[in-house]
């Protein structure tokens, strides 16, 4: 089982579990759902989400995953990033945890990861 992590607020799941499948803000724009390794999540939680509170991590199950998944980077970078290119179904994420920033607006990867 490969694990693959997304990060959301808390809002936006609690809606999607009225539908059973989760498509963030910008899914409609983009077509895909950024994702992250183990190895990434917690450089790109500080570049994008410093400081920000009311956040959850979703660990994704790959093999539930049913739409596309490409690894790939969009950005003129050298790492390469899990992107979902379809609904994601709730059934794939097998942990969901709080992810609150420390006091300097920084984030570690929790304990329970």
């Amino acid at each position: 089982m490969a694990i693959i992590f997304h990060i959301t607020t808390r809002e936006a799941w609690q809606s999607a579990k009225p539908s059973a499948t989760y498509n963030p803000e910008l899914f409609p724009i983009e077509g895909f759902i950024h994702c992250s390794t183990r190895a990434q999540i917690i450089q790109i939680a500080n570049l994008r989400f410093r400081g920000r509170t009311g956040l959850l991590l979703l660990s994704i199950d790959t093999n539930k995953v049913k739409p596309e998944i490409r690894y790939e980077n969009l950005e003129g970078g050298h790492q390469q990033f899990p992107h979902i290119y379809g609904e994601l179904s709730i059934n794939a994420v097998v942990l969901v945890t709080a992810f609150e920033p420390a006091a300097d607006g920084t984030f570690t990867l929790p304990d329970t990861v």
